[in-house]
């Protein structure tokens, strides 16, 4: 298993890597966009769509995200559509989560499916325009999420008692959640520090644009990582499975790698705005 784990993580990076920090954004944005159908079809099967439905709603998420970039969406960002995303993300993950798994399944199937499907294609669409923005940006964003994520597991693991959400997901835990929390405050500072107040991130727009908000942006961010997670958790304890899928052979799915990003990215691209 540990040797599938870093052939798939070795192949994603010789991927990913090259896209990403190609001079032009469209190589990324080719394989964010794929990744993001792929999602889709996970999301397909987990609401019990079937083969072939689960393969038209990829087809749907790669056509709408194909639409955006057509219609020039990629190069400007709407303070608008990033606050209606972002407090849809909110409401729902309140309401969700509130309802736990067992309020899941008689949310009518449409809705479902729908609301996956949007939240899947804005979520393409806030990684892109991140990273037309800049390499450093999107990183920026990437590696809050992923401190959240290491500074949870390991203040979970050494000092894991009381638990967030047993039903949903056992594993994590009040400590964890404050372990990442104290991480991406210290990852915020270091950033700034190292890149200054005028370097092409969130830390510093965040701390150019409101200093005295800036943690509360960045714990605001850390929390909601932690809400997609449970989405997710939530969702895959619905149907009865341990992963989206095994398109990523060792690591699930696309979903399992992705939950901490589908809220977070949009929000993101929210604070960019108000500061820009």
């Amino acid at each position: 298993m540990l040797r599938t784990r870093i052939i798939t993580a070795l192949v994603l990076l010789a991927v990913l890597l090259p896209a990403l920090f190609y001079a032009d954004p469209t190589p990324f944005g080719i394989v964010a966009l794929v990744m993001i159908a792929a999602a889709a079809w996970e999301w397909g099967r987990l609401n019990q769509m079937g083969q072939v439905g689960a393969c038209a709603l990829a087809l749907v998420a790669a056509a709408l995200c194909a639409a955006m970039w057509q219609a020039g969406w990629l190069v400007r960002p709407s303070l608008t559509l990033w606050t209606l995303a972002g407090g849809a993300w909110v409401l729902a993950a309140v309401l969700l989560i509130r309802g736990g798994v067992p309020g899941w399944a008689p949310i009518p199937r449409p809705l479902r499916v729908v609301g996956g499907l949007l939240a899947l294609c804005l979520a393409w669409l806030a990684v892109v325009q991140a990273r037309v923005i800049g390499i450093g940006f999107l990183l920026s964003v990437l590696t809050l999420v992923w401190m959240a994520d290491i500074g949870a597991y390991a203040a979970g693991r050494s000092f894991g008692r009381r638990k967030l959400a047993p039903a949903i997901s056992p594993g994590k835990s009040w400590e964890g959640v404050y372990g990442g929390a104290v991480g991406v405050l210290l990852l915020s500072a270091g950033w700034v520090l190292v890149d200054g107040p005028s370097g092409n991130n969130l830390f510093s727009r965040l701390w150019t644009g409101m200093p005295w908000l800036m943690p509360l942006a960045v714990l605001f961010l850390c929390a909601m990582s932690v809400v997609g997670d449970l989405v997710e958790s939530l969702i895959k304890r619905s149907a009865g499975v341990k992963d989206s899928s095994a398109l990523l052979p060792g690591h699930g799915g696309v979903l399992d790698r992705v939950d901490a990003l589908l809220p977070t990215l949009p929000l993101a691209m929210m604070l960019y705005c108000v500061v820009a």
